[in-house]
């Protein structure tokens, strides 16, 4: 990527979006970014000198003007990054009423009002690229992901047919399906012992994703070298969508 392009990143204090927006501040780029948390804000505000708001994302005229006001400090929004979510794992019957809006709306609502916005101001300056995340879980069926599977898939058919509406306007629309990462809204899962064994356990790779690896997909999605790709889900998930691993003896 040229030095002079504005990134602007939802969920800039989040574990995958902080990570991109440290990836990108450090190869010269503009950054600006929103979020719910005002201290974590605050916080990356001091340190990397960069314009940052406080927005609940799942609120529309919140985001609307919100990224209003960013793009007018920016000038020009060159890509945006929706790294915005929830992790919640139950099975449907489970599942209350409020805990379904909650998923819905921190996933699938939220994706919605940020394309709507960038979309009009994209449209204008003629070309962006837009990131958005799904999840592994969207891709093959896992226990007790229902709701989230859902919102997530959800996001997916958005990606490809705002890819097919915005393409003309030479505006690049993807996503990428991580399995379980490794950053501050996984902790439940991460941080215990027990879970984070069988979930290294399920992953043909042993392992589970780091949010520098996450990144920096993101970082080449919006990148120069991908001017030839849009309407896709790039899946960095450890294998677990795709393949079942030799069972050693």
């Amino acid at each position: 990527m040229s030095n002079d392009r504005n990134h602007l990143i939802g969920g800039i204090t989040g574990g995958i979006g902080s990570s991109l927006a440290k990836a990108l501040i450090a190869d010269g780029h503009t950054v600006a970014g929103f979020a719910r948390d005002k201290d974590k804000l605050n916080l990356f505000t001091q340190e990397y000198n960069c314009h940052t708001l406080s927005c609940d994302a799942s609120r529309p005229d919140e985001v609307v003007e919100t990224i209003e006001v960013l793009h007018k400090k920016l000038g020009s929004i060159d890509t945006y990054t929706h790294a915005i979510g929830s992790i919640f794992l139950k099975p449907a019957h489970l599942t209350t009423d409020a805990d379904w809006m909650r998923t819905l709306e921190a996933n699938l609502h939220s994706a919605f009002y940020a394309l709507r916005s960038i979309s009009k101001i994209m449209s204008k300056q003629g070309g962006g690229s837009c990131l958005f995340f799904s999840t592994a879980a969207a891709q093959t069926g896992i226990a007790n992901h229902e709701a989230i599977a859902a919102a997530k898939g959800g996001v997916e058919a958005m990606v490809r047919s705002a890819a097919a509406s915005y393409s003309s306007r030479g505006i690049r629309i993807n996503a990428i399906a991580p399995s379980l990462t490794d950053t501050p809204l996984s902790q439940s899962i991460v941080g215990n012992t027990q879970a984070l064994e069988i979930s290294k356990r399920m992953h043909p790779l042993g392992s589970i994703g780091q949010a520098g690896d996450i990144a920096s997909l993101a970082k080449w999605i919006h990148s120069e070298n991908a001017q030839f790709v849009t309407g896709q889900t790039f899946v960095a998930d450890g294998g677990i969508s795709s393949i079942v691993p030799k069972i050693r003896a």
